[in-house]
């Protein structure tokens, strides 16, 4: 198992771009039939202004004028060889990671990847400025990021999905379609990590997900679907 902590993701340079409406396939299409004028596949360019740690709406012109929003830098894909040899388009995401689009991927947070080939072989990049829940729009917004991260390797440990560890949560990563299975993954991996790394009863581990379980959006744009589920560290029975 491979452990990356993430030191530091910080856009360098002052412009961003991102899609201008959202996806298509996110809407009802209902909604989309009684839409003829509905908004095009337009780019948004945005200013980043990295000392003010703020992002601000530039073109096209809208009732929003110019938008400021905080800077919440991410990275959208990163991973490792996915197994058997394959080569895997970074658009999607699988057992492996790749591009998940999960906003919690960000400074201070460790991911723990499985280790298919030798040397791993990670990868990362597609840095977002900000981005919503699920990039919905196809896009957060785009930049080239300076990343400093640290790496790790555990022999003796295992993961079959990506795991991630914050200052408060446990989560685990599902990447899949339908959406459905993406949440079955993550959920099963949670059960697993709970049982076989922190040993807890399986009875226990039930009991604890099924009423304290957190679940949040990644990817609903790309090929494959991300959900991640997500325990309080502050619910773990002592060790």
């Amino acid at each position: 198992m491979l452990a990356v902590h993430f030191d530091k993701i910080w856009p360098n340079r002052d412009r961003a771009w991102a899609s201008a409406s959202i996806a298509p396939h996110v809407l009802d299409p209902a909604y989309l039939h009684d839409q003829p004028a509905a908004p095009e596949r337009a780019i948004a360019e945005w200013q980043i202004d990295t000392e003010q740690a703020t992002a601000t709406l530039l073109s096209p012109g809208t009732a929003l004028g110019h938008l400021v929003l905080p800077l919440d830098p991410m990275l959208g894909c990163f991973g490792v060889a996915p197994d058997r040899g394959q080569a895997i388009s970074t658009a999607t995401s699988g057992p492996y990671g790749g591009n998940m689009d999960y906003r919690g991927f960000r400074p201070g947070v460790t991911v723990f990847l499985p280790v298919f080939t030798e040397g791993a072989l990670f990868f990362l990049g597609d840095g977002h400025a900000r981005q919503g829940e699920g990039e919905i729009a196809g896009t957060g917004l785009e930049i080239s990021m300076d990343v400093e991260f640290s790496v790790s390797l555990h022999p003796q440990a295992g993961t079959r999905w990506p795991r991630g560890e914050t200052a408060g949560h446990l989560f685990t990563v599902g990447n899949a379609r339908p959406l459905d299975q993406a949440v079955q993954h993550a959920t099963t991996e949670m059960l697993r990590w709970l049982c076989d790394t922190l040993h807890l009863d399986e009875l226990g581990a039930h009991i604890l997900l099924g009423h304290c379980a957190e679940y949040d959006t990644g990817n609903v744009f790309d090929p494959a679907y991300t959900m991640v589920c997500k325990i309080g560290k502050n619910l773990l029975p002592a060790t």
